[in-house]
């Protein structure tokens, strides 16, 4: 079984800058594509970024696209989401997931979750 806990939440001001991590234990890393997804006070969740086994493919929601970035380590079996340039918008929930297959394919594909860490960015 697959676990993933992530790090890195907190409280930032508008245009300031976090990065979360999501460390991975259980299935080989290596064998599977990584996401983020957010879920904001009563709306639904919804994907953010997600990256292929290898690194090699990455893909980002229109709304934080030129502003996060989505990387991995595969070494330290860790997935990194960098945000920059913060909107007040973008206060969640931050979950990490993981795919059943080396290559994101949608929300489908998500088979493993973490519990979230929150992201309050103020105005």
């Amino acid at each position: 079984q697959v676990q993933l806990v992530e790090s890195g939440g907190g409280l930032v001001q508008a245009g300031g800058s976090l990065r979360l991590s999501c460390a991975a234990s259980g299935r080989t890393f290596s064998s599977y594509a990584m996401g983020w997804f957010r879920q904001a006070p009563g709306k639904e969740r919804e994907f953010v970024a997600a990256i292929s086994a290898s690194g090699g493919l990455t893909y980002y929601a229109d709304s934080v696209k030129g502003r996060f970035t989505i990387s991995r380590d595969n070494r330290k079996n860790t997935v990194y989401l960098q945000m920059n340039s913060l909107k007040p918008e973008d206060t969640a929930v931050y979950y990490c997931a993981g795919d059943r297959s080396p290559v994101y394919t949608g929300p489908g594909g998500i088979v493993y979750w973490g519990k979230g860490t929150l992201v309050t960015v103020s105005s």
